[in-house]
């Protein structure tokens, strides 16, 4: 068996600079070139780039969203107010309250517990020849957003309110049944009003 010399005296000539080195200082490239050490290039990464896989797009601990139930809006204190005497209708100041126009809803007091500790919610007061049971009906009231004025539109006729969003997303008004004011453009109602869907679900 044939066998190859150390070649501790040869030389070499590299394949990149041309020049003579010592062979043992020679060194093969990964494209078969023979250079001397110093002259040695490995390959470029980028010849052969390895395969990326698609990014996660799968969550482990997933959930589905839940659907929130409807909730009250709260009325400032005494955020009722009577249009004119002799009139049911009731503007309600309540900023940025997010209620749809021409839905019913359903005015609450402030919530309290029963004797047997149950929570409720009590009547808003009374006030103006409005009683608060009757602000309170159990099968709500559709409202208006916007407020109800005597001028409405520039025209001197009273009517619905509606031309700026100041309007629209802070106030609203409804006609109370049964009853009407007695003087008119008075505030009332008291403390911790809300006003929300007719049925408040539990969470």
């Amino acid at each position: 068996m044939s066998k190859y010399a150390t070649g501790k005296h040869s030389k070499a000539i590299s394949d990149r600079s041309g020049l003579q080195f010592p062979y043992r200082e020679m060194v093969k490239e990964w494209n078969g070139s023979f250079v001397h050490y110093t002259e040695y290039e490995p390959k470029q990464p980028q010849l052969e780039p390895k395969p990326v896989g698609g990014d996660g797009v799968a969550l482990l601990q997933v959930r589905p969203d839940r659907t929130e139930p409807a909730t009250t809006v709260r009325i400032v204190d005494n955020g009722f107010e009577t249009y004119a005497a002799g009139s049911g209708i009731i503007n309600v100041f309540s900023p940025g309250h997010g209620l749809t126009d021409s839905t019913t809803y359903r005015f609450r007091g402030p919530p309290t517990t029963s004797a047997g500790s149950s929570f409720t919610y009590a009547n808003p007061q009374s006030f103006d020849g409005i009683t608060g049971t009757n602000i309170a009906k159990a099968a709500g009231y559709t409202i208006r957003t916007g407020k109800y004025k005597a001028d409405s539109d520039g025209s001197g006729t009273p009517g619905r309110d509606a031309r700026s969003a100041y309007l629209t997303d802070n106030f609203f008004f409804f006609t109370v049944d049964t009853n009407t004011a007695t003087t008119g453009s008075i505030k009332g109602g008291g403390y911790g009003c809300s006003i929300g869907p007719v049925t408040i679900e539990a969470w």
